[in-house]
């Protein structure tokens, strides 16, 4: 039989198809099934074997004094289809300095690997372990992957975060920095909470980009020390603006790490705090005020507007003022950069969206238990949803504007790779 051709054998079986002699008695559906599982099969190991007949430079029956190699019979092998698995016989080689190789082959696969990363976005979109299971048993009729299946296809995921939390940083030129954190339950036992910490930023040619993500169990100073450290280890350059709430322990290790970049005040943070600390029926009428602050020209426009709504509440609303004036240089930072630049980060509601994508798909998840499965799912869907984030096309003269800053602050430049 390794005599005869791979092609040969196949048509031979389709001859007894049409001539009735295996499926007597079956229904037109299953003939014709079976009818284009044979002509595929055929169609694919003509060109399998017209791939080996050129490489070799001869045909079967051909003797040319100095040619290359020998035939070498055949190799099992099969592809996966719609119409199910289809056998074939994979050409072999013998006697070559170059191995031969199959381009076709290398082109079709088995599905195995379309599979697998199928599974994995259906994972990281939205769809449970057992949710995955269901759908391919649904779509193809009977079970390909049990639970414990898709598990292990989707530890991937966690090679990738892996691969990611050790990746240079050194080509990263990063404009501003976006810190903050994410809470889940992440232990079988007990109900504590623990932080994970992300980074995210804009950088100089306009891509916005996740740039780390790690478990900070309580959000700590020491957490985000740590966190960051090894942001810089890993090369990052001291980004022109950070960005984060108003936590002392994240401000003292942004100060401590970055002494030299602009830090700036979450808004959003702010004026939470702000408005908690208002009479409802006043609520709306001062805090136009103080969005008037935030939206101001420029930064001395910010200070001056500040003073005013200081000094008009100050003896009606102490509480409200006290935290108006708390760090309120940070809080009008982003009024030193381009008009266009400052609504993306005078806050770090860009993580938030992002966050808000990965609470949407954690809900069917109520509790993790274990940190592992919690950090390759919120690296997944975060790493897709920044995949999405639209860049940011800057206009030479704020470019140059951004440059004199960074220098202005003592900062090196970037080069603009």
């Amino acid at each position: 039989m390794k005599r005869i051709a791979a092609t040969e054998r196949v048509r031979k079986e389709v001859g007894r198809l049409l001539r009735g002699a295996e499926l007597e008695g079956d229904t037109a559906e299953e003939f014709a099934s079976e009818f284009v599982r044979l002509a595929v099969r055929r169609l694919i190991q003509e060109l399998l074997e017209a791939e080996r007949t050129d490489f070799l430079g001869r045909e079967p029956w051909e003797r040319k004094p100095g040619s290359r190699g020998h035939r070498n019979g055949y190799e099992p092998g099969k592809l996966k289809t719609g119409e199910g698995e289809i056998p074939i016989a994979l050409p072999q080689v013998r006697g070559t300095d170059a191995p031969f190789r199959s381009a076709l082959r290398e082109r079709l696969g088995d599905r195995t690997e379309v599979l697998k990363r199928l599974v994995v976005e259906a994972y990281a979109r939205g769809l449970s372990t057992r949710d995955v299971e269901e759908a391919l048993r649904t779509a193809t009729g009977g079970a390909v992957l049990s639970r414990s299946g898709v598990s292990e296809v989707t530890e991937a995921l966690w090679a990738d975060y892996q691969e990611f939390q050790q990746r240079s940083l050194a080509e990263f030129e990063v404009v501003s920095l976006m810190l903050d954190g994410l809470w889940h339950t992440l232990r079988a036992w007990g109900k504590k909470r623990e932080a994970v910490l992300c980074a995210w930023g804009i950088l100089i040619d306009g891509r916005k980009v996740l740039l780390h993500m790690v478990l900070g169990n309580k959000e700590s100073e020491e957490d985000w020390l740590g966190m960051v450290r090894n942001m810089v280890e890993r090369g990052l350059q001291a980004p022109l603006t950070i960005t984060a709430d108003g936590a002392k322990g994240l401000v003292n290790v942004i100060e401590q790490v970055w002494p030299k970049s602009l830090r700036i005040r979450c808004w959003v943070h702010k004026m939470r705090n702000i408005k908690a600390k208002l009479p409802s029926e006043v609520a709306n009428e001062v805090l136009a005020e103080v969005y008037a602050i935030r939206d101001a020209g420029t930064y001395e426009q910010g200070r001056e507007q500040a003073a005013g709504v200081i000094d008009r509440y100050e003896s009606v609303y102490p509480s409200m003022t006290a935290c108006l004036r708390d760090d309120l240089a940070a809080s009008l930072n982003h009024l030193k950069l381009p008009a266009r630049l400052r609504v993306l980060v005078r806050s770090s509601n860009g993580l938030e969206r992002a966050f808000e994508e990965e609470r949407r798909r954690s809900k069917i998840i109520p509790r993790f238990f274990a940190e592992k499965p919690c950090l390759k799912l919120m690296y997944a869907v975060l790493d897709r949803v920044s995949g999405r984030w639209t860049r940011i096309r800057f206009t030479a003269s704020e470019l140059e504007q951004l440059q004199s800053l960074r220098a202005a602050m003592g900062l090196a430049p970037w080069e603009q790779r």
